[in-house]
């Protein structure tokens, strides 16, 4: 589905944070069994604020302040979802995924599986990942692929404030374990969100961002936008189609092919590390259903196999950005 057609209804202008927090908020009104849990979402509104307000509205019962034990509220979300309620964890940094992985992997991911499926797990976990804030190594990591490889899981990664706000909504509403994934450098970018409260973004469904004839860019979070400047510059000389799968499992493999059967090259921007990821999996499912639409080697743009520097011109030099996907795009073009 193209972008456009998604926003032809009443929208306003607000940040991917004022997205996700309007998100929140209607599903706390919605349902009485949506409650928030995590470190610093209460009182302090969230690490990076996201969740500002939401406490002072709904009280300490439904935005719940925890400890500082990823483990013991992913496993308290992973119990009361299994019986009944809709918790959303707030996870701070994606980075911490390993200190609860053991209540995800082997209880979250597999319980619905292993109870024959009659025990359902409504649980929703937000978390930051992405470097550009100088935050270091073990907050700046992007491991989305992580969790996408995981059966049981689902994993969502929003580029723009729209379907920030609609798949904050989708995941509340689904009975099955849904990750959202928030590149922390984008909470500012703005844009037109549908204000309709019953504005979802269906799982599994990619946007067409930007339509296009001679070059497929399918990109995810910051590289979104990174990748609709890069297309705006080219136009004239190429002409770019940009892609947002915004769901990394179940991904969208049917829009992705059909635009690269039209365009006949494919660039794959994602803020991950290069090898065994995101990047790997969409390109290999373009050549196994469209290996005969392509006329140039599949490009790759992501991050190199190495951990996010401390040094911000380090930094700067390891994340991918639009210089990347502008020469990948090149190179093929």
């Amino acid at each position: 589905m193209t972008a456009q057609a998604e926003l032809e209804q009443e929208t306003e202008t607000m940040t991917v944070r004022e997205a996700i927090r309007q998100g929140l908020r209607e599903e706390l009104e919605r349902d009485e069994d949506v409650y928030l849990i995590g470190e610093d979402v209460g009182v302090f509104g969230g690490v990076l604020e996201v969740t500002g307000g939401l406490y002072e509205e709904f009280g300490e019962e439904r935005v719940r302040d925890t400890p500082i034990s990823e483990a013991g509220f992913m496993g308290a979300a992973t119990g009361a979802a299994a019986t009944g309620t809709r918790p959303v964890v707030e996870l701070m940094f994606s980075d911490f995924m390993g200190v609860s992985m053991e209540q995800i992997m082997n209880q979250m991911a597999k319980m619905h599986y292993m109870f024959g499926g009659k025990a359902e797990l409504p649980v929703t976990v937000r978390t930051t990942e992405g470097g550009g804030m100088g935050a270091a190594s073990q907050h700046s990591g992007t491991v989305h692929t992580w969790i996408a490889h995981f059966p049981g899981l689902k994993a969502v990664a929003p580029g723009t404030a729209a379907s920030a706000k609609g798949l904050t909504k989708a995941a509340i509403r689904s009975n099955d374990p849904v990750f959202v994934f928030e590149n922390k450098m984008i909470y500012e970018q703005s844009g037109e969100v549908p204000t309709d409260e019953d504005y979802t973004v269906p799982i599994g469904e990619a946007a067409v961002e930007r339509e296009g004839e001679d070059v497929t860019v399918v990109a995810t979070q910051r590289l979104v936008g990174e990748s609709l400047g890069v297309a705006d510059s080219l136009e004239g000389d190429v002409s770019v189609e940009v892609i947002d799968p915004r769901s990394l499992y179940p991904l969208d493999t049917d829009t992705i092919v059909e635009s690269v059967e039209k365009t006949g090259r494919l660039v794959v921007a994602d803020e991950s590390p290069l090898s065994y990821g995101t990047h790997a999996e969409i390109a290999t499912r373009v050549q196994e259903e469209a290996f005969f639409s392509l006329d140039a080697p599949i490009q790759r743009v992501g991050t190199p196999d190495t951990h996010m520097p401390f040094s911000p011109p380090l930094e700067q030099e390891v994340l991918p950005g639009d210089d990347d996907v502008r020469a990948a795009i090149e190179r093929i073009a």
